[in-house]
């Protein structure tokens, strides 16, 4: 039996133009519900966040920016999200996230959050890097070709900027890029650390100015800063994950061991890809249906863009999955991202009201023992899943079309969506098969 919280109904102020209007009314209408939550290991440590205070001043309109001459992007085959691949045997003595455990000559699998403390072999690299920045800058003097590139890195180049903290436990270093002209900041909440230090921020050029911490949603891992100084400074154009297939191009932008300015290629591997983080030891767990790419991300490109082929944020880099001892853990090809969707929809809610809204299913969710499927235990009366006709004991098979291989998948699914969305959710009920709407709510976050 996983874990349960309760949520609670209310609607927070501030959701986005572009949130669905009934998302209100299911909200106001819920009794407290169970909600859904799970553990897995973590590879780094958490501890609990103070939101800021939430600034004042004009709505921020974080919708998706389209430009007339941005090519159209491909749609997905089937007009929704790639299954996942097949989970490999996992290694031996490893723990790692249901769905991604591969053994490779029985080495350790190791998912790690993007983020690196500062030293050692990251701190010298960051000295290293400023002959890194200058060429970069030497490169920028160039013109590049439209539609290349070199076109979309220098798109999104003079948002993207540094993280650093310091705290007790020491300085940490990550990622993030300009929000709006406003000067918020969208990060991962992991790139905090304990949040009770300072924070600094590195823009586009190398000007360093002071941050101070919006709000943060610790389970979504995502958090939003504002920079004391923004003036001139672009924000990154947003685009649309679900425009995105399997085998698109994509770029990763970041500070990977304190080099700040990098830019790494791949592809789309997979979409919507759950996974769960966290768990031991009081350590935060989070769900992601993440972005999977084989563009290289490592340690210190947490919070750092992922970007289509037009230059538009489709996500935000947050985990990796390695092959290695906590020292030595680095890019293999397996890195995930937060779709830019589900974060600006969190961060809006965080620029209004200094914190964000849980989306819950409304009961309680176990694996099913020697099968694929989702378990429902106790089903909140007045829950979205009670509404919809669910009872304890349904076997959950798919959500939206896509097969469940277990809890974490659902919870992952379910957190990827808004409140008030509706979901397409296939189940058993003894030997019947039967197919119900689920209109999802809004909990305590």
């Amino acid at each position: 039996m996983t874990d349960v919280d309760r949520a609670d109904a209310p609607p927070r102020p501030g959701a986005l133009p572009s949130a669905d209007p009934a998302d209100a009314a299911a909200g106001a209408s819920a009794a407290p519900l169970p909600d859904i939550a799970g553990a897995l290991p973590l590879f780094a440590e958490f501890r609990a966040l103070t939101p800021g205070t939430p600034p004042a001043g004009p709505t921020v309109d974080l919708r998706p920016t389209a430009d007339a001459t941005d090519p159209p992007a491909p749609a997905l085959p089937d007009g929704g999200a790639a299954p996942a691949a097949a989970p490999a045997p996992a290694a031996t003595g490893a723990a790692a996230p249901a769905g991604i455990a591969p053994a490779w000559l029985g080495a350790v699998v190791v998912v790690a959050l993007a983020a690196g403390f500062v030293g050692g072999a990251a701190g010298y690299l960051g000295a290293r890097g400023a002959t890194g920045a200058l060429l970069g800058d030497r490169s920028r003097a160039r013109t590049p070709a439209p539609g290349s590139v070199a076109a979309a890195v220098a798109a999104v180049r003079p948002s993207v900027v540094t993280v650093r903290t310091t705290d007790a436990d020491g300085a940490n270093v990550g990622s993030g890029f300009l929000l709006s002209g406003a000067g918020h900041v969208l990060t991962n909440d992991h790139v905090l650390g304990t949040g009770a230090g300072t924070v600094q921020v590195t823009l586009a050029g190398g000007a360093v100015t002071g941050a101070r911490v919006v709000g943060v949603d610790r389970e979504a891992d995502l958090a939003v800063l504002q920079v004391q100084d923004a003036r001139g400074r672009r924000p990154a154009r947003l685009g649309d994950p679900a425009a995105l297939a399997v085998g698109d191009p994509v770029l990763a932008f970041g500070s990977p061991l304190a080099l700040t300015d990098t830019v790494t290629a791949g592809i789309v591997s997979a979409l919507d890809r759950p996974l769960r983080t966290g768990g031991d030891a009081g350590e935060q767990v989070r769900y992601y249906a993440a972005i999977q790419t084989d563009a290289a991300v490592n340690q210190g490109n947490s919070g750092g863009p992922l970007v289509d082929a037009a230059g538009r944020v489709v996500g935000v880099n947050a985990v990796i999955q390695s092959v290695a001892g906590r020292q030595e853990a680095g890019s293999i090809g397996l890195a995930f991202a937060i779709p830019i969707d589900q974060a600006r929809r969190v961060a809006g809610e965080i620029i209004a009201s200094g914190s964000a809204r849980r989306t819950v299913f409304g009961a309680d969710v176990t694996d099913v023992v020697g099968s694929p499927g989702v378990q429902l235990g106790a089903v909140a009366a007045g829950g979205p899943a009670r509404r919809a006709g669910l009872r304890a004991g349904d076997i959950v098979t798919r959500l939206d079309g896509r097969a469940l291989e277990g809890a974490v998948d659902l919870i992952a699914l379910v957190r990827r969506r808004a409140p008030g969305e509706a979901v397409s959710v296939g189940y058993d009920r003894g030997a019947l098969a039967r197919t119900v709407s689920v209109r999802l709510a809004a909990g305590r976050g």
